[in-house]
């Protein structure tokens, strides 16, 4: 292993989620930044992760990601330590860097845990890692890797897992798909890519499939700021509305499963359209599918110049 290749790494970077019940007060205040925190909203989300089995996976399916890029690089006779940095829980992205400079880290590959990479939607993570580099003097430079929402390993993931739950439809005409997305404040969408990405994406995964599709937005904050809709509710009151007997739900911007999959797809969008006499159906999560092990080492190729692509 070369000495350029010993100070390279790669950074995969999450939102983070609570690792158990207790914890969820000062994660969610992690969140919220200084805003009022009552205590309905810490029941209500201690209620949640009860109910998903009292902790986020988010950070073990990350790290599982992580793991298996890893052997893909392996295989080809390359090693790039890999660190993992939450912006909202263990491992803090600061505690991840203070790390990597110990470790002799001077240039790091950062992958941003959605497909979806804009300054909406990114601009946090950049912020929060550009201050710990100042803060360690610039030792170490994290360099970020693009948007992946066209990548075709990642489209075919999406739509493999999509087509085995509309295979469970004997008419596709019966069914509606909806790409359930992250919505996010309106004031932060002006001149952002992001809208336009999302639609990009459904309607490539939706070019050969026969079916009636819509976009909805899922988790979306509180206060008195507009938010990005229509709400995932509200299409699933319009699949009734249009005479279909099902749908099927896609968690379009997520690279893995955590509670905004598990409570908010799984039970609460799954309760309401049953709810509505519809048939229920939730494409799975990539975590570590194999077509999105391919999605990331090829990210992580383009900027190793090294490794060959996997597609």
């Amino acid at each position: 292993m070369s000495t350029a290749t010993q100070k390279t790494a790669v950074l995969y970077l999450a939102f983070g989620g609570a690792d158990s019940v207790e914890n969820c007060e000062p994660f969610i205040k992690n969140v919220l930044k200084g805003r009022p925190v009552t205590p309905e909203m810490v029941a209500k989300i201690r209620e949640r992760y009860t109910l998903i089995g009292g902790h986020s996976p988010l950070l073990d399916i990350t790290r599982a990601q992580a793991k298996a890029v890893d052997a893909a690089l392996r295989a080809q006779g390359f090693e790039y330590p890999w660190y993992v940095g939450m912006r909202y829980w263990h491992p803090f992205i600061k505690d991840t860097l203070t790390q990597m400079k110990a470790d002799g880290i001077e240039r790091a590959i950062g992958v941003i845990m959605t497909p979806f990479n804009t300054i909406a939607t990114a601009s946090g993570y950049h912020i929060d890692v550009e201050t710990v580099e100042e803060e360690l003097g610039g030792t170490l430079r994290v360099e970020f890797a693009r948007e992946w929402h066209q990548h075709p390993s990642f489209l075919k993931a999406v739509t493999s897992n999509m087509q085995a739950e509309l295979n469970t439809f004997a008419d596709l005409k019966d069914v509606l798909v909806i790409f359930s997305i992250h919505s996010l404040p309106v004031t932060l969408l002006e001149g952002d890519p992001y809208e336009m990405q999302i639609y990009q994406t459904a309607e490539k995964l939706m070019a050969k499939i026969p079916a009636d599709w819509k976009i909805g937005y899922q988790s979306k904050g509180g206060g008195p700021r507009e938010w990005m809709g229509p709400a995932t509710e509200e299409v699933i009151d319009l699949a009734v509305k249009t005479g279909k007997k099902g749908v099927v739900v896609v968690p379009l911007g997520f690279a893995a499963d955590h509670v905004e999959t598990l409570y908010d797809i799984d039970i609460l969008f799954k309760n309401y359209a049953e709810a509505k006499g519809l048939v229920f159906r939730r494409s799975a999560s990539l975590n570590t599918n194999e077509l999105m092990i391919k999605t990331l080492v090829d990210i992580v190729a383009r900027h190793t110049w090294q490794v060959k692509r996997f597609f």
